[in-house]
C-alpha cells in the first residue's frame, strides 16, 4: 500500500493524507464525544447575565433595572415612577417581553410605580412572578405617613386586581436562572420603625461566572447595621454595589468598606449627584457629596451614573 501512495502524483497524495485525517478526527469525535453545550467548563456554558441600569423619565430619582441571561431570561428589579412605564415596558418588549422574576426592593412610589402602571395595561408583556418582603398592611397604617400609606394599599390592590400574587421571599431563599445565582440576604425589619419602609428594603446579590452585583434598595444605618451584625454579613462582599438610597443618607460608611466593591451603580438624578436644589453643587440638604468620598476612599474604578443616560454592564 506504501508503494502505491508513493506512485500516487503530489495532488493525488495530499487528497488521501486529507481523507485520513477526516477519519482519524471522526473517530476520535466519536470515541470521546466532549460537546461545548455539555461541557461545564465550555464558555458557551458560562453562567452571564447583562445589566442594565434605565436612566429615570420624570427628572426625580428612581431605581430601574433589568438583567437579561444568555438563554434570554429577563429579570427586572423595582422599576421606577409612573413616568417611567412607558420606557420601561418598550425596553422590555424589545428583548423578549416575558419577565421571569420582579422583585421589589421595598414599597415606595419612586420604586413601585412603574410596575402598577403596567400591571394596568400590560399588553402582550408576561410576568411570571413578582417578588416582594413587604411590611403588612398594619405596620404601614401605624408607622408610615399617609402619603406612603395610600401608595402602598393602591400598590397592593393593583397587583391583586391584576391577578398576580406577591411573593413573600425569606431569608436565605435563593433562585437559579439559567446559572445566574439571586441571594436574598436581608428583608423587611418591622422592629425598625426610623425610616421603617427604607430599613426594610430586600438586599439581595445576583452572581454569573464573572461577576456579583449587590443590591441594597434604599436600606438605611439601622438596616445595614443590622445585616452586618447577621450570619448573612459574609455573603455581603460583591464586584458592584447599587448605591443605597440613591447614594445618599442610606447605609454607613462602614458597610460599603465591608462589601468593598469595585464598581458603583448610581440610580441617581444630576441635582441629587451634584447636591443641586437649584443654588449650585453643594446647596442641597442632601449627603451625596459624603458619600462620593467615602467612595473615593475605596478605589472604586467605575461609577455607573443614572443621569448619564442607559448603563450598560457585562
Amino acid at each position: 500500500m506504501y508503494r502505491c501512495f508513493l506512485n500516487l502524483n503530489p495532488d493525488e497524495r495530499l487528497l488521501v493524507k486529507s481523507i485520513a485525517y477526516c477519519l482519524l478526527i471522526t473517530f476520535i469525535s466519536f470515541s470521546n464525544p466532549v460537546w461545548a453545550a455539555d461541557d461545564p467548563s465550555s464558555p458557551a456554558n458560562e453562567s452571564h447575565f447583562t445589566l442594565w441600569q434605565l436612566p429615570n423619565q420624570t427628572g426625580t430619582q428612581i431605581m430601574s433595572y433589568v438583567m437579561k441571561t444568555t438563554q434570554g431570561a429577563l429579570i427586572v428589579v423595582d422599576g421606577g415612577m409612573p413616568g417611567d412605564a412607558p420606557y420601561l415596558a418598550n425596553f422590555l418588549k424589545e428583548r423578549g417581553n416575558v419577565v421571569e422574576a420582579w422583585f421589589i426592593s421595598h414599597p415606595h412610589t419612586d420604586h413601585f410605580s412603574a410596575l402598577s402602571e403596567i400591571l394596568k395595561k400590560p399588553g402582550d408583556l408576561k410576568i411570571k412572578a413578582i417578588y416582594a418582603s413587604l411590611l403588612p398592611p398594619a405596620w404601614i397604617d401605624k408607622n408610615a405617613s399617609e402619603g406612603e400609606a395610600k401608595l402602598y394599599h393602591e400598590f397592593v390592590a393593583t397587583v391583586a386586581a391584576s391577578e398576580h400574587v406577591i411573593q413573600e421571599v425569606s431569608p436565605d431563599q435563593s433562585f437559579n436562572f439559567d446559572g445566574v445565582s439571586i441571594e436574598v440576604l436581608a428583608v423587611k425589619n418591622p422592629e425598625i420603625t426610623h425610616n421603617g419602609i427604607n430599613n426594610s428594603s430586600m438586599v439581595f446579590k445576583v452572581t454569573d461566572s464573572k461577576k456579583s452585583v449587590l443590591f441594597t434598595g434604599d436600606l438605611g444605618v439601622e438596616g445595614g447595621e443590622k445585616l452586618l451584625k447577621s450570619p448573612m454579613a459574609e455573603r455581603l462582599k460583591a464586584d458592584y454595589i447599587q448605591m443605597a438610597h440613591h447614594g445618599q443618607t442610606g447605609v454607613s460608611e462602614a458597610f460599603y468598606q465591608h462589601v468593598a466593591p469595585r464598581f458603583c451603580l448610581w440610580p441617581t438624578p444630576l441635582w441629587l449627584w451634584d447636591v443641586d436644589n437649584g443654588g449650585g453643587k453643594g446647596s442641597g440638604p442632601w449627603k451625596t457629596l459624603e458619600v462620593r468620598a467615602w467612595m473615593e476612599k475605596l478605589s472604586i474604578e467605575k461609577h455607573y451614573n443614572m443621569h448619564e443616560g442607559l448603563q450598560v454592564i457585562e
